[in-house]
């Protein structure tokens, strides 16, 4: 295990540093992390062939293929691999998806292909080869100019996410805006503790299991890229590059778990009602996700969803979608959670866990944000920090709970329940309690980068609308 634990570091660390060289050349580490995914999955197919596996890369298009040319050959040569591969199916296919060469010089290109060459990757431990290509991602998810923070949910409160709902062997778990895979991957991670020494259990869940769904061929490959690192779908990824919200099938899952993304839907988009007549009709993305995963949860299924505080207020739509939530689902549990975990400054979330099924009597709450304060760097977000929560939610065994939260007693207690009688004709669900809530102050950092957002959003906005103009007049 100390052996695992410094070549992981070391290969970590080695990883790294290339990547620094490389963004001295202007490539940025979301470039620099897609070009390694598919230089490494070259590697790995090539030390398939030395173990005496079948290689699924047609010849002339493999490591052996390219690491012997240099200069303009073997940009030439990499760019004729990419685009055959990404023309392939399987995982190959979703690995390569619209693969682009992003090196700028051979060199470079050179350098990381011998960096890549001097070690064993097929055959080192699916966790460790794992492990190390999520230590990448989490770097470049932690670095604000490469813009895949959006894509980033902090590990510590997706394992608390994951240990609550508690996926169990045998059951199907689905993201449907999966990112580079993290829920999936904990998950999975939460789920092998399950299997012991069962064979049978071990391959239901490395191949009849996960599912997950992103629109952005970027992302797509990261998280197929992941999971198979994890040894998860390593023949066809259970990874899909598609918009879930308009390309749907009728597959349903025990479980969901996901952070959907905010806002609007993009300018030009297909209108999701439009495709989907029985949604409310709503551009909020935030709300036609919900719906979504309302509608693909299996009955007796349990969701984990992290929402944005309009999603519990909104009087239009969302007042709708919400009487519908309480009416068809167990909404039995919210995580209200502070400012400064994400890289939307300023944006208020919660986790909403729920079970279809049976209509909701008591919604249990946790406020996990008045007075507290973290920061992406100075003050992260750990595990730690979730433990109350966690020990207070009472997974599979739910009739224990108790609030700590008394009237009397302890008015500031941070769990609380109330009866769904206790709402108003309009279910808005931002309740709360506690005195002094001075945790929703902002630092200057954050609202500077609230004016920053804001100020690039009215940007985007007036060029949309030059752009329309001319279209007009023309």
């Amino acid at each position: 295990m100390a052996e695992n634990k410094k070549s992981e570091s070391s290969l970590v660390k080695k990883v790294f540093n290339m990547a620094n060289v490389l963004a001295s050349d202007g490539i940025g580490y979301t470039d620099y992390i897609t070009q390694l995914t598919y230089l490494l999955f070259l590697k790995m197919d090539d030390e398939r062939e030395e173990y005496g596996l079948k290689s699924d890369i047609p010849e002339g298009y493999r490591w052996k293929d390219l690491k012997k040319l240099s200069g303009d050959d073997l940009l030439n040569k990499y760019d004729e691999i990419l685009d055959e591969l990404s023309k392939r199916k399987g995982i190959i296919g979703t690995i390569f998806t619209k693969a682009n060469n992003k090196f700028n010089t051979p060199v470079n290109l050179g350098k990381v292909i011998s960096m890549i060459d001097e070690e064993e990757w097929y055959m080192m431990e699916g966790d460790l080869k794992g492990n190390i290509y999520e230590s990448i991602l989490e770097k470049n998810g932690q670095d604000k100019k490469s813009g895949a923070g959006q894509y980033f949910t902090p590990r510590a409160l997706i394992k608390a996410i994951v240990e609550v709902v508690d996926p169990r062997i045998g059951e199907t778990v689905t993201d449907p805006a999966c990112g580079t895979g993290g829920f999936l991957l904990a998950a999975y991670d939460h789920m092998k503790e399950q299997t012991g020494n069962d064979i049978t259990k071990k391959s239901i869940l490395r191949t009849n299991t996960f599912y997950g769904v992103d629109n952005t061929p970027l992302v797509v490959t990261l998280a197929s890229m992941n999971l198979y690192l994890h040894d998860i779908g390593t023949d066809t990824s259970p990874i899909v590059c598609k918009d879930s919200l308009i390309q749907t099938d009728d597959k349903t899952f025990d479980v969901i778990l996901a952070n959907p993304p905010f806002g609007k839907r993009p300018q030009g988009s297909i209108d999701v009602s439009a495709n989907r007549p029985e949604f409310v009709k709503t551009s909020d993305n935030q709300l036609n996700f919900l719906q979504h995963i309302m509608s693909i949860v299996k009955t007796g299924g349990r969701v984990g969803i992290v929402l944005p505080d309009s999603v519990l207020t909104d009087e239009n739509a969302g007042k709708t979608i919400r009487e519908e939530l309480l009416k068809d689902f167990n909404l039995h549990t919210i995580l209200r959670l502070p400012t400064g975990l994400f890289y939307a400054q300023g944006v208020k979330t919660n986790v909403l866990f729920f079970e279809k099924g049976t209509p909701t009597s008591d919604i249990w709450i946790y406020d996990y944000r008045t007075g507290i304060k973290h920061t992406l760097v100075q003050n992260p977000l750990t595990r730690d920090n979730l433990n109350e929560f966690v020990n207070c939610y009472c997974s599979g065994h739910m009739k224990d709970r108790k609030e700590t939260y008394d009237k009397e007693s302890n008015p500031n207690g941070r769990w609380r329940r109330f009866s769904v009688n206790d709402l108003d004709e309009s279910k808005k669900l931002d309740l709360k309690w506690i005195q002094n809530d001075d945790g929703d102050d902002l630092t200057l950092s954050e609202l500077l980068g609230m004016i920053e957002e804001k100020s690039n959003n009215i940007q985007n906005a007036v060029t949309e609308l030059k752009k329309l103009i001319g279209d007009i007049e023309e």
